[in-house]
Formats: structure tokens, C-alpha cells, sequence
């Protein structure tokens, strides 16, 4: 029976040109349980993280296939921008990546090349194996597959810093995401992304990725710097993350029932 294409790209890019920005958490427990747990909880989007998570091919799949039920957007963050990695995760079904680590618009273009089939790219073809097509039940799939992708982006250097206009210049590309942790690390400041520098680097960039016409988003789990962020024009951040609600959660409710010292 012919299944109709995905959606999904679609409604995550019309969601970051609409009225309100996104706000999301990641997952990073590797758990399927605790993504679909998250999933429900209201949060517009999800990233599973390949990056610092222990997150593999199977665990991804197995939150994919847990995630799908709820309107939270699932976002993948693969440990590399590597065009084979891409292409495995294409085929298993992600429809939004986030690529860390982007410096060059050179990298930016080849990464924008591996989500797309030739003659406008390089992913390889394999609809007949891959989930993303439903196993070919999908019509058309080969030649609509682009709009079933959307590619984010990840600054988190001086280096991307530098090169952020040419990088916001390159088509294909939906948004561009600004990691604070590693940004603070690269400008001097590690573990301070509340230092004045990197504050104002982060607000500067999203004007700059705004002025361009990309959707700008923005890790800030505190909530002045998260309102900070958005008015400077964020369209998406994340907020929390599942590991450490659990952590910050669980060490509440041990001092909540721990007598009190002597």
C-alpha cells in the first residue's frame, strides 16, 4: 500500500518561522523509555544526542520508533559530520540533524551535499533497505527526499564564529545552532558560558544568523540566559536535559529525606 511522504522536515521548518520560538531538551540517557517519557511532555523537540550520549544506530532507531506516537520533533545529532554516518541516519528514518563542530562554509556545503541524492549531492541510494522510504511504500520517495530533510548546523568555535556569514550564506542549510560550553572553551573562559564575552558572542551571532535569514537557536538550560538569548531573536533552544533533571531530581529527593546533621 503506497504511505504518503513525511512531513516532518516540513512542519520543523515551518515551526521555526512561526510566531513563537521552540523550545526542546535532550535526550542523552540512550534510554528509548525516558525519550518517550520526554516526548510527552509538551517540549516542541527532541535532540538525541551521538555526540557526548551512548547513542549508536540500534539506540537512535529504538527512540525514533518511541518518539513517533507525539508531535515533539525528534532532532539527531550525529558525533561527526561524516557523509556516510549521514547517510545511515537518513535511512533510518531522521528526518532533522544537527551537525556539531562546523567551522568553514566549505564544510557546511559538503554536509549540505551528503543529505541530498546525485546530481544535487552525494547520498547514497538504498531506499529499498531504509525505514526513511517505508521500505519503498513511500512514492516518489527518490526523487521528494530532499523535503524530507532539514539541515541544522552547529557553531561552537572562534573559527565558525569567524566564518558565520559565509556559512549562513549556504542554501540547504535551515538553522544554525550556538553551542555555549565548547564556545566558552574556545574563546578562554571553559565551563563560563554566563562570561560576558561569550554572552555577547552568542547574542552577536544570533543577530547575525537572523540578518541572514536562518533561524538561529541556542543551548541555555539557565532560564535568565534563555530569555536573554530569545530576545536577542532565537527561534529554538534547549532548555533542560533528560540527565540532569534526573540527577538534579534524585539528589532533591535524598535531601528531602536525609536527617538533618548533628
Amino acid at each position: 500500500m503506497p504511505l504518503p511522504l513525511s512531513r516532518t522536515a516540513a512542519r520543523w521548518r515551518e515551526a521555526l518561522a512561526g510566531e513563537r520560538p521552540v523550545t526542546g531538551m535532550w535526550v542523552a540517557s540512550g534510554s528509548p523509555v525516558v525519550a518517550e517519557i520526554c516526548a510527552g511532555s509538551g517540549v516542541d523537540w527532541l535532540l538525541i544526542d551521538g555526540e557526548h550520549a551512548p547513542n549508536d544506530l540500534h539506540s537512535i532507531l529504538a527512540q525514533l520508533q518511541a518518539v513517533a506516537p507525539y508531535p515533539a520533533t525528534p532532532v539527531v545529532r550525529p558525533p561527526v559530520g561524516d557523509p556516510v554516518l549521514i547517510k545511515q541516519l537518513l535511512d533510518l528514518g531522521v528526518e532533522v540533524l544537527l551537525i556539531p563542530m562546523v567551522e568553514s562554509a566549505a564544510q557546511a556545503e559538503a554536509l549540505v551535499a551528503a543529505t541530498r541524492y546525485p546530481p544535487d549531492g552525494i547520498r547514497g541510494v538504498g531506499s529499498a533497505l531504509a525505514r526513511a522510504s517505508r521500505w519503498n511504500r513511500v512514492g516518489g520517495y527518490l526523487r521528494d527526499a530532499t523535503q524530507t530533510v532539514s539541515l541544522l548546523v552547529q557553531i561552537e568555535s572562534r573559527a565558525g564564529l569567524d566564518a558565520l556569514p559565509a556559512i549562513a550564506a549556504i542554501d540547504g542549510i535551515d538553522g544554525i545552532f550556538l553551542g555555549p560550553a565548547d564556545l566558552a572553551a574556545s574563546l578562554g573562559h571553559l565551563g563560563e558560558q554566563a562570561h560576558p564575552e561569550v554572552t555577547s558572542a552568542v547574542e552577536d551571532a544570533i543577530k547575525a544568523i537572523t540578518a541572514a535569514g536562518k533561524a538561529a537557536g541556542v543551548n541555555a538550560f539557565p532560564r535568565d540566559l534563555a530569555e536573554r538569548y530569545l530576545a536577542a531573536g532565537a527561534r529554538f533552544i534547549l532548555a533542560g536535559a533528560d540527565v540532569t533533571l534526573l540527577a538534579v531530581g534524585s539528589e532533591e529527593l535524598a535531601g528531602r529525606h536525609r536527617p538533618p546533621p548533628d
